[in-house]
Formats: C-alpha cells, structure tokens, sequence
C-alpha cells in the first residue's frame, strides 16, 4: 500500500493529503493521532456512494458511535437550508466540538461538510474522504466551503480546513465519463495557468488518464494537488493570488446559474467551456497569443472535449450569460472580474481584468469561435 503525502502548512492549520490505492484503512489509526477527544462521528455521506464503500467505513470505526447522514448531493440541496437540517439534527444528537464530522463524496459533499464543520458550535473536528475525481484534484483542498444563494453559486460560504484529506483512488474505478470529465477540467485548468511541462505531459496522456491507468492518473492527481497547494499556500483566504485558481470559473458559474445547476451540464464541462470563453477574451485583449489559444483547443479536439464550448460559437448565447456573471463573488464593484491567461502556464494577475457590462455585450460578438 504506497502513500504519497502533500502536507498543507497554513498560518493557524496543517494537514495531509494522502493519495493512494486501497488506503481507508488508515483512518483509524490517524483519529486517534490527530482528534484524540473523538466520542461520536457523523458521516455525512453522498447517497450515490456505493454501499460496499460504506460498510468498509462502518467496519473501520466501529469502536466510535457513528450517525450516518445520507446527502443527496446536487447544486439544490447545497442550500442553507441543507445544512440547518443536518446541524440541527448534530445538536440534538449532542455532539461537541472534540467529535468528528466526515464528509464522504465529491465537491458538493465536501462544501457542505466543510461548512457545517465550520459553523457547528464554531468549529468541529473535519476530515474529507473524497470519492470523485474532481474532489480529489480540487474541492478537497485549500479550505473553501460554502453553499450557493438563489443569486449565485457558492455566494455564502467560509475558509475552514480539515484535518486531514484521504484520497483513495480505487474508489474511482466506477466513476462513469462524465465524472470523469469534471475533475479533468481542473486538472488541465491547473496546467494552464502553472505548468507548461504539466500541460504538455497531458496532451501526450489524456487517453491514458480516461482510461483509468493507474500510473498516470496518480501522477495527474498528485501533479494538480501541489499545483493547487502552491496558491493556497500563498494566500489561504483568497484575497489576490489564489485568485488565479478561478480561471474559467467566471463564465463557468454564469453557465451552471443559468442551466438552474442541471445534471445535464455538469461543473466540469462548465469550466471547460469557461477556459475556452476566457482564453478567446485573453486574445481579444491581446493578452495571449493566437498559438496559445490553439494549443488548448487541440486538447480538447483529440480528447472529443469541443462539445464543452461548441454551444458558445454564436453571440447570443454568450449575451445571455451576462445577467448571470453580475453576481460571481469575486465582482468587488459593478465590473465583471476575470482572470485571464497570458501563455501557456503563466496568468494575468488577479484583478486587473474588470469589464463593464455594456462592453462585454459589444465584445460578445467577437467571442464567438471564427478559427482567430
């Protein structure tokens, strides 16, 4: 059973990323070491995860009193409202802040879990055991939690970091390809805006990573924690250089709002059409090179990803998403706030791209794909 460890060292928390095959039967050992005080475990549980999976955990802490929660896990149910019910029922059932919450799933476990691990009795004991890819290369880390508003997604939310991160990749096995192509998304967003060699070496494996060869989807996963943990590192709260993370996510939250967050456009392919609006606004502003821009769009012809974007090839549909970018939270006035990229890599700095509403109508027209 091999174990590779990132370690997130903040300024108040630390803790692990442990990525491996088969690993969950370490979590016990790690309660004991790193919540001692533990009585009783709520594991608030994605409905989705296989049964198999859960008796696995059960069997693991059976020497804790455990409540198990089922969460029926979609951009609906990451309400407030969601988590008044869940907290509600922690209280009654008397937990305190020694005990544990343990959030198993994907992003929107992990959100949820993480928030109401922040707010219970103003902070409990959190660990994260995320079961898809995207959780794995990206919402299990950095400490960002939330839920979204009728307004807007993940518009009410907190920075509150578990103590610890189990990733363990067998659980992936059953991932069908469109879960798959979501935490994809943020495994090529983070080459992107970090590492050109990173980026390079997924244009040669992409295949290889669907395909669910271990070697290379170890590396993938691993290779897009630490990018990740290189900007959190830098700024834990997300005020100026973390900000480089939201790469594609501006036009990607204005797409799920629009959509009512449906099953039928996932968070993933949200992104993924996002990189290519923000990447075609980058060589609009003169940012980034036409070279660049194919070098990206040749990722996602090889890999039958130009689905993601090809909705976005006439101007309207591209106007009808500006209602929706008024409200992303890292708006600070009433300009919209892009990231955008200068190569392959290598991003413009955070907050320097604020484009008012009648202008972004005007330039709508030239996002639309002619080939450049």
């Amino acid at each position: 059973m091999k174990i590779q460890q990132i370690k997130f060292s903040g300024s108040r928390n630390s803790y692990s990323i442990l990525i491996g095959r088969n690993i969950l039967s370490i979590l016990p050992k790690k309660i004991k070491v790193i919540c001692p005080k533990v009585q009783k475990i709520a594991l608030i549980i994605d409905k989705n995860v296989p049964n198999k999976l859960k008796k696995l955990i059960r069997n693991k802490l059976k020497r804790y009193k455990l409540v198990f929660l089922n969460f029926n896990a979609n951009e609906k149910s990451k309400s407030i409202k969601t988590v008044n019910e869940i907290v509600e029922k922690l209280l009654l059932l008397n937990f305190n802040r020694s005990d544990l919450i343990i959030g198993v799933g994907g992003g929107i476990t992990g959100d949820v879990t993480g928030f109401i691990a922040s707010i219970f009795k103003r902070g409990i004991n959190y660990i994260n055991i995320p079961t898809t890819l995207l959780a794995q290369v990206d919402a299990s880390i950095g400490g960002k939690t939330g839920v979204n508003s009728r307004l807007g997604k993940n518009l009410i939310g907190s920075f509150y970091q578990p103590k610890l991160v189990i990733s363990d990749t067998s659980i992936l096995n059953s991932l069908p390809k469109k879960e798959f192509i979501c935490g994809y998304a943020e495994i090529l967003k983070h080459s992107i805006i970090k590492d050109k060699k990173f980026f390079n070496w997924l244009k040669k494996n992409t295949k290889n990573i669907f395909s669910k060869r271990l070697k290379y989807l170890n590396y993938a996963i691993k290779k897009s924690c630490l990018i990740k943990m290189f900007f959190v590192n830098q700024d834990v709260n997300e005020r100026n250089k973390r900000m480089v993370l939201n790469f594609g996510h501006t036009f990607a939250h204005a797409i799920e709002k629009k959509n009512n967050f449906s099953k039928n456009i996932s968070h993933g392919e949200a992104v993924l059409s996002g990189m290519i609006l923000e990447s075609r606004l980058s060589l609009l502003k003169g940012l980034c090179s036409v070279k660049t821009y194919k070098q990206i769009i040749d990722v996602y012809e090889e890999n039958n990803l130009s689905y993601t974007y090809k909705k976005f090839s006439n101007s309207k549909a591209i106007r009808d998403l500006i209602p929706f970018l008024k409200n992303d939270k890292k708006n600070e006035d009433k300009k919209i706030n892009f990231l955008l990229l200068k190569a392959i890599g290598r991003t413009a700095e955070p907050n320097k791209n604020k484009i008012d509403i009648t202008t972004l109508k005007k330039v709508s027209k030239l996002l639309v794909n002619r080939n450049f």
